[in-house]
């Protein structure tokens, strides 16, 4: 199904909600009886893959923590704190009154103000993804809003587990409470302590599979801590993924992290389609389209509005209500927790949990409606430009280092004296471990993946240099690099003359040859020490490097020579004596 949408240039969010509508037990599992054979891959309860899809709600939440940086925040304040906190509030209040106006108790109706003023985070953020609209503006008012709502999540689900056990006696209660507080220190404290170490061995190893097990292992021990006391297991996996994101680790975690998120992210979607049933859902169409239209409207205009009110052009905050006005995960996570635990009833929370599913269904087709109003809006500024600002400081435009040896060391050294900003990945963790002291921009990981490469920013990254003593994986990484981005500096460190013509051919834009340098530089020094003055034999040496690079790349079919220029080098230096 998911082929065939990514075929059709569709959402794969609609592909796994109608694979869980075809699989679930309201899809062709009601045809089991005529088809036996039907039966074998029907999912006929929900209860079957529903762990796995908590599973999935608890990977985002990790890496939504490693994504969060307090960096970040600072630049996004005004979008997080203030239009993502007036919208959470605003949305809340408003569906909460409509719920009390149509004779919903009031405890109910707060939470289900609550549950539905969240948003979708993963489809919203893989629409726009799929879209490549999330660096602009729509996707950084987007962002803006899910973060808060990511973050408010973890005290709504806390004062909901708490309330939970609000019938027990006092001493009760404040058990549970110190029990919780003593468990998220505990693991804020135990993080800080053992997890690098932790991360550090596993790297030592070499083993991608002992990395993936050690994300794992982190991700379902924080959870199951925290659902050990009555917190949701999205506190702990939130809180674990803040913590590494700390670490030289973060980097190759997410890269790691990010294709078992996606899967299971698409399990969660699936068991929204299963719980759809669409007898139900055709038989109280009226009602849900009417109240679907009602909830779009109302948090479409409070986004709409507020976004105008912080600089944000009204075709820009008419598409982010579009995207944001459907339910989300969360909303489910809050209403099933509440349901769980007695603040809602089960009749009363069944049809905002459709509702939820249906308008989530819609928000492929609402964006497509947003896509349309913006080409028929004005060219005013769609944002105000404090609010686009470089949302971390490693999104900027830096060079890349990859190998953080003796000879990428000397390189950084050199682009800290002329000021130029690096970021470096390096495969030994102890080397890793020993320069981050010094506070240098290192991260550990395997460079050579695709994925690292996105995640290091290379879409805007000034320079590539490549000084790993590992030329086979030099070569794999610069043809990966140069498939990425064809206009990217390239530099790299070659064995040879031959292996430096390869690097040509395959898209570096200079490559050093190790013999060569160090030949050239034996000259220079023999010709200072028997006397030559410095001016000529820096320039001898200069014209001797740009002849071999010549030659070089005379090896490499394609490969395009640069000139010296019309003067000569040696009459563009001071004459000497």
């Amino acid at each position: 199904m998911i082929p065939l949408f990514h075929r059709l240039r569709l959402s794969p969010v609609l592909g796994f909600m109608l694979v869980g509508v075809a699989v679930g037990p309201f899809g062709f599992a009601t045809l089991a009886d005529r088809l036996p054979l039907l039966g074998s891959i029907m999912l006929s309860r929900l209860e079957t893959i529903e762990p796995i899809a908590e599973l999935g709600i608890s990977m985002l939440m990790f890496m939504i923590g490693l994504e969060l940086s307090l960096e970040r925040l600072r630049v996004m304040r005004r979008l997080v704190f203030g239009l993502g906190l007036l919208q959470f509030l605003l949305c809340a209040v408003a569906i909460a009154a409509i719920g009390c106006a149509f004779g919903v108790a009031p405890g109910a109706a707060v939470v289900m103000g609550t549950a539905l003023s969240m948003s979708s985070t993963a489809v919203v953020v893989q629409v726009l993804s799929h879209e490549k609209r999330l660096g602009g503006p729509i996707g950084r008012v987007c962002l803006g809003v899910l973060l808060f709502q990511d973050i408010a999540a973890v005290p709504v689900l806390f004062v909901i587990s708490v309330l939970g056990v609000g019938t027990a006696t006092n001493g009760t209660l404040m058990w549970t409470i110190g029990q919780a507080i003593v468990v998220v220190l505990g693991l804020i404290a135990g993080g800080r302590l053992v997890l690098r170490p932790l991360f550090r061995s596993v790297a030592r190893t070499g083993s991608p599979e002992f990395f993936v097990a050690a994300c794992l292992l982190v991700v379902l021990a924080t959870g199951l801590a925290t659902a050990a006391v009555g917190l949701p297991m999205e506190l702990g996996s939130l809180i674990a993924g803040l913590l590494l994101a700390e670490t030289e680790f973060r980097r190759q975690i997410e890269v790691t992290i990010e294709p078992f998120k996606g899967l299971l992210v698409g399990v969660f979607l699936i068991t929204i389609g299963m719980s759809l049933n669409l007898a139900n859902v055709v038989a109280e169409a009226p009602r849900l389209v009417a109240a679907g239209a009602i909830l779009v409207a109302i948090k479409l205009t409070i986004i709409a509005a507020l976004a105008r009110g912080f600089g944000v052009q009204w075709t820009t905050g008419l598409q982010a209500g579009l995207l944001l006005g459907p339910g989300g995960e969360f909303g489910f996570v809050i209403l099933v927790l509440a349901r769980a635990e007695h603040l809602i009833g089960s009749d009363t929370a069944r049809f905002p949990l459709v509702l939820a599913a249906v308008t989530m269904a819609c928000i492929p087709l609402l964006s497509t409606l947003g896509r349309r109003l913006a080409r028929s809006s004005s060219t005013l500024p769609a944002i105000d430009p404090a609010l686009m600002a470089p949302m971390e400081a490693d999104a900027t435009p830096r060079v890349i280092i990859a190998g953080f040896g003796r000879v990428g060391e000397i390189v950084a050294a050199m682009l800290d004296v002329h000021r130029i900003a690096y970021v470096a990945v390096d495969s030994d963790p102890d080397r890793v471990a020993s320069v981050r002291k010094l506070r240098r921009s290192v991260y550990w990981g395997d460079i050579t993946q695709a994925e690292m490469l996105h995640r290091l920013h290379i879409d805007s990254a000034r320079a590539l240099v490549v000084t790993m003593s590992d030329h086979a994986a030099s070569d794999r990484l610069v043809a990966a690099a140069h498939a990425t981005r064809n206009d990217l500096l390239i530099i790299v460190r070659a064995r040879d003359a031959p292996h430096a013509a390869h690097l040509y051919a395959i898209g570096a834009t200079d490559a050093v040859p190790e013999t060569i340098e160090a030949s050239l530089q034996l000259s220079e020094a023999v010709l200072v020490d028997l006397g030559v003055p410095m001016g000529p034999v820096i320039a001898t040496i200069h014209e001797k490097r740009a002849e071999l690079q010549a030659q070089i790349k005379a090896m490499a079919p394609g490969a395009a020579v640069r000139p010296l220029g019309r003067r000569r080098l040696r009459d563009m230096l001071p004459r000497a004596g």
